[in-house]
């Protein structure tokens, strides 16, 4: 009767460990949970970036503020007839 008892808890004590730190178990089950929060975190950044993109390619299609908005910063230019100032620290 001991040696069936002593074989039940070994094959207890077997199966706990598989769940605790075995493939499939705890261990990988809160990892993944991890990385899914952090994929996520991520994916909402970037759909915020696309709408962002987006808007703005709303913008330079139709309509002209939009378009001389952005030659004037990135490209520096100005009108006919403006004068440009810089000013130096």
């Amino acid at each position: 009767m001991k040696a069936i008892i002593g074989i039940l808890m070994l094959v207890l004590v077997l199966l706990q460990w598989r769940l605790w730190v075995g493939d499939g178990g705890v261990q990988e089950l809160t990892q993944l949970e991890q990385e899914l929060a952090a994929q996520r975190a991520e994916n909402e950044a970037l759909q915020q970036r696309n709408q962002m993109l987006e808007s703005e390619i709303l913008d330079l299609k139709n309509g002209e503020e939009a378009v001389e908005e952005r030659a004037r910063s990135d490209l520096g230019m100005i009108r006919d007839g403006e004068t440009f100032y810089m000013v130096i620290d």
